[in-house]
């Protein structure tokens, strides 16, 4: 004869077993989500310097000179195409084909700070404002006010970054 509590807690340890594995996967779903973000977060303002890199290997110095966000007609104040061409060009400290590309990126307020290897004794640093794409030397060698957590962040998983720079 079977007791009116015999029952008791029997489906217990297979609901648990599954609220433990809905938990597990949340968790991973969310560390997933955050790296991913972590990792992805400047690839457009990557892409745009990128074309940039692209334009003066090429020696395509109108097309470079537009992504920095200026035209021969209508010239940057303060940085013409003979400045730009003096900075970029094969007449000034030339861009080594080699070691020419992004090194690091660093967000900073509304824009994205790259450091750019330029030939084997110039780094430059390129300022990139999120909202208008458009590339300029960076006023700050390094990012002014930047929250420690977020210079915590980026000193141990920047690595994760490095290798989409290439």
């Amino acid at each position: 004869m079977s007791g009116y509590l015999d029952q008791y807690g029997s489906g217990e340890e297979e609901r648990n077993r599954l609220v433990g594995r809905l938990f597990g996967a949340l968790i991973g779903v969310g560390i997933a989500g955050a790296l991913g973000w972590y990792v992805f977060q400047f690839h457009h303002e990557e892409s745009v310097v990128k074309t940039f890199v692209a334009a003066v290997r090429k020696g395509d110095y109108e097309a470079a000179y537009r992504d920095w966000g200026c035209t021969a007609e209508k010239p940057c104040r303060g940085y013409s195409m003979e400045s730009f061409l003096r900075d970029w060009g094969p007449n000034g400290s030339a861009p080594d084909p080699a070691v020419f590309g992004l090194v690091a990126d660093e967000g900073c307020n509304n824009a994205v700070l790259f450091t750019l290897a330029v030939n084997a004794k110039r780094q430059e640093k390129l300022w990139v404002n999120q909202g208008s794409d458009e590339i300029g030397f960076a006023p700050y060698a390094n990012c002014p006010r930047k929250n420690p957590y977020a210079v915590l962040l980026d000193r141990s998983l920047g690595w994760l970054r490095k290798p989409l720079l290439k």
